[in-house]
C-alpha cells in the first residue's frame, strides 16, 4: 500500500486539504488576520469540524496578552491532564513557562470537599493564590470557567482565558458568560470544544511565535 509516512508532510497536506475544503464550502471566506487563521485551521485540523470557522471567537487583546504572558514566563493552568498533555512542552520550556493541572492533587480534593464545590473550581481557587502571570486553558469543566470569571471580576489575576468546555450542562452558558466579560479570551461558542481543542488553540499560538 502506498501512503504518506512523513509526519511533516502529513500535516502540510492536511492544511492544504483544509484550505481547499474552505474554498469549496465557503467561497470568499476571509479570516480577520493571520493568527486567527492559524488558530481556526488548527482547531479544524484537530477535529475535522469546519463549524470552527463560525464558532471560535477571539477577543481583541487575547492573542497579544497570551503571547506577552508566554514571553514573560507565565504559568498555564488546565482543567484536565488531557489538555495539559496536548500542549507543546518543548515550546513552553524554551519560553521558561510553567504548566499545571491541579485537579487531581490532594489539596484540591480536600478543598473541594471542605467547600462542597467541584475539584475544578477548587483548582482555580488554588491557582489564583499562586504568584505570577497566569493563562487558564479549559476544555472540559464549565464550573472552572465560571469560577475563574468570578474570581477575576473580584480582583483575581488572569492574563487570558481559553474557554472551550465541551458538553451539555453549563458548557454553552459558561462560554457565553465569558464573551460578555472584558477578560481577554478565546472562546468556542455552543456545546463544542474539548481538551484537544483547548490544546490546539494554545499550540497554534505557540507555533506562530
Amino acid at each position: 500500500m502506498e501512503y504518506v509516512k512523513d509526519p511533516k508532510m502529513i500535516e502540510v497536506k492536511s492544511f492544504e486539504i483544509i484550505q481547499g475544503i474552505i474554498d469549496d464550502i465557503r467561497p470568499g471566506y476571509k479570516f480577520k488576520d493571520e493568527i486567527e487563521e492559524k488558530i481556526i485551521k488548527r482547531c479544524i485540523h484537530t477535529s475535522a469540524d469546519f463549524e470552527y470557522l463560525d464558532i471560535l471567537k477571539i477577543s481583541d487583546t487575547a492573542v497579544e496578552n497570551i503571547i506577552n504572558a508566554l514571553k514573560n514566563g507565565c504559568t498555564i493552568y488546565t482543567d484536565t491532564n488531557m489538555a495539559l498533555s496536548g500542549i507543546n512542552k518543548m515550546k513552553l520550556n524554551s519560553l521558561g513557562c510553567e504548566y499545571k493541572c491541579l485537579v487531581a492533587e490532594e489539596r484540591t480534593r480536600d478543598l473541594a470537599k471542605e467547600k462542597e464545590i467541584t475539584r475544578s473550581m477548587a483548582a482555580v481557587e488554588i491557582a489564583m493564590s499562586d504568584e505570577g502571570r497566569k493563562i487558564f486553558v479549559f476544555g472540559n469543566a464549565p464550573t472552572a470557567l465560571y469560577k475563574t470569571i468570578e474570581m477575576v471580576e473580584a480582583g483575581g489575576s488572569a492574563d487570558a482565558i481559553v474557554g472551550a468546555p465541551v458538553g451539555f450542562v453549563g458548557a454553552s452558558d459558561s462560554k457565553y458568560q465569558l464573551e460578555q466579560t472584558s477578560i481577554p479570551h478565546i472562546a468556542v461558542q455552543g456545546r463544542k470544544g474539548g481538551s484537544n481543542i483547548a490544546a490546539a488553540i494554545m499550540n497554534a499560538i505557540l507555533y506562530a511565535m
